[in-house]
């Protein structure tokens, strides 16, 4: 049984309306990582969905978390933000609402392509909207009690100034510490580093509770069923083994079912966490990964595994994989060891699985399509040549779109110079013709003169006709690679030949036996 359906069982025995919760916490580039939590948090639900439940799914940004560095992607004039909530500090572009938008926005709107089922709610208003008013009430109450849960399930010492809640100073508007002793629900003074001495409503945005202490707030308020997170958070004596302590102790509730996730490593790179900067971020991987397979991506495997994002030619290969899962579920016909990976297909498409296989055009083929024509109409008349498009509906077409835009955004930003090319309109100077390849050239002009244009036929006429000339069908493939694109390889002869106009290739070969 695939992990999403374990899970999803599980949850839906428990609860009659299951939350599923997720979040994120946009401090800077959100980078491929955080991928993980959205599409792990959407295939839970949807596979609760499936069971007949009503279930959410909520996406919360800690937009109220403070800028805890200035980060080497930041202006030098940011240094005096660190501190400060990232709602409350300015956009670095300046067309967002503030700093937290500005990082946030982009990627929500991206994560929306890929079919995720969630209701986004900033943590911000939550605390403007007294939301967490209760929990901060108790913590002030119960706050010895926390102190030695902390201690019990960490095992680190003590600390008796601990602060669960933390004031926003209205002078300098950085977080500082409370006076203790002088909380009255529902005020508490504090007396800043910068001098300032001020008062703090809980029931307003005057202050937040620290992470060990709002993350279990979080599922009092939501009564949050299921919630991914990422392996740091689910080490031994970590934010989740003292929440599920805090949250029945302290404020009354039980703590979720725990799904903690492996990280996302790029090839060759490492690990991604997702606090950190990476070269591949979550909108780069979202503009050049087609939506239904990078769902499959993250679904394939356990949550207990690392997941490697490759950008180069790895994005090409799961590409392939996603097509074989798909043919292999409407056929019916795989073994037992690809019975999950099947199933992950099949959640990958949150419950709108196409009523029959669809028309498939690989990516590897449009890798060829997209650099012979510019425009998505001109790309149909090439894709046209090798694939026959007369029963595309309107959502075949539409796939066919999007792949060839994320194409498109990887040839120009992360693939591999081996697949690059490009048509030249002539033959290239540097191209040298040799007397033997005048002559294999005419011979192929014979040969080719009346076939079949597609991609089987074309390379059987060159691989025979080499193999019978002196060039051999090495020296053949290069000196054509050579006439058309000015390299000594490139794509897969026969379909990339195929895509081309039969009369634009005839000249070019006529041309050059003529030369």
């Amino acid at each position: 049984m695939h992990w999403a359906d374990v899970i999803a069982k599980d949850i839906a025995e428990k609860a009659e309306h299951p939350l599923i919760a997720t979040g994120i916490s946009p401090t800077g580039i959100i980078h491929v990582g955080s991928l993980r939590e959205a599409i792990t948090g959407e295939s839970i639900r949807s596979a609760v969905e499936a069971l007949g439940k009503d279930v959410r799914l909520i996406y919360l940004i800690d937009a109220f978390d403070p800028l805890r560095k200035r980060y080497e992607f930041l202006p030098p004039e940011f240094e005096k933000y660190v501190g400060m909530p990232i709602c409350r500090i300015p956009c670095p572009c300046g067309k967002h609402d503030n700093y937290a938008h500005h990082f946030i926005q982009p990627f929500l709107d991206a994560v929306d392509s890929l079919g995720v089922h969630c209701e986004i709610i900033w943590t911000s208003d939550l605390y403007a909207q007294g939301k967490f008013a209760e929990c901060i009430d108790l913590t002030f109450k119960k706050r010895q009690e926390i102190i030695n849960i902390l201690h019990e399930v960490s095992g680190k010492e003590p600390k008796p100034d601990y602060a669960p809640y933390e004031p926003v100073c209205e002078a300098c508007g950085r977080f500082t510490k409370p006076i203790f002793d002088t909380y009255k629900y529902p005020y508490v003074q504090y007396e800043c580093q910068c001098g300032h001495v001020g008062q703090a409503d809980i029931r307003k945005d005057d202050g937040k509770l620290t992470w060990r202490l709002e993350w279990p707030a979080k599922w009092k308020i939501f009564g949050t069923s299921a919630e991914p997170f990422g392996k740091d958070h689910a080490a031994a004596g970590g934010s989740y083994d003292t929440g599920k302590r805090i949250a029945p102790e302290i404020f009354g509730c039980e703590a979720p079912y725990p799904v903690p996730y492996e990280f996302v490593q790029l090839k060759g790179v490492g690990q991604m966490h997702k606090s950190l900067g990476s070269s591949v971020t979550g909108l780069d991987a979202i503009n050049m990964t087609p939506p239904e397979v990078l769902n499959y991506l993250f679904l394939r495997v356990p949550t207990n595994r690392t997941i490697d994002y490759d950008s180069g030619i790895g994005l090409l290969d799961i590409c392939d994989e996603y097509d074989k899962r798909e043919t292999e579920f409407f056929s019916g016909e795989y073994d037992e060891s690809a019975e999950n990976t099947v199933r992950a297909y099949e959640i990958a498409q949150h419950n709108h699985v196409p009523a029959k296989l669809p028309l498939q055009v690989s990516c590897r083929h449009l890798v060829n399509v997209v650099q012979l024509a510019d425009t998505f109409e001109e790309q149909m008349k090439v894709l046209g040549r090798t694939v026959d498009l007369s029963q595309a509906d309107e959502v075949t077409m539409k796939r066919i779109k999007t792949r060839c835009e994320c194409i498109t955004f990887w040839l120009k930003a992360f693939a591999p110079d081996m697949v690059k090319f490009s048509v030249r309109q002539t033959i290239p100077q540097h191209v040298k013709i040799e007397t033997l390849d005048k002559v294999y050239l005419v011979e192929l002009l014979k040969q080719m003169q009346d076939c079949t244009w597609d991609a089987d036929t074309i390379n059987r006429i060159i691989s025979d006709s080499g193999k019978a000339s002196p060039l051999g069908s090495k020296g053949a493939y290069k000196l054509i690679y050579n006439l058309i694109i000015g390299q000594d390889r490139g794509p897969r002869l026969g379909p990339f030949l195929a895509s081309l106009d039969k009369q634009f290739v005839m000249n070019r070969f006529a041309q050059a036996a003529t030369q």
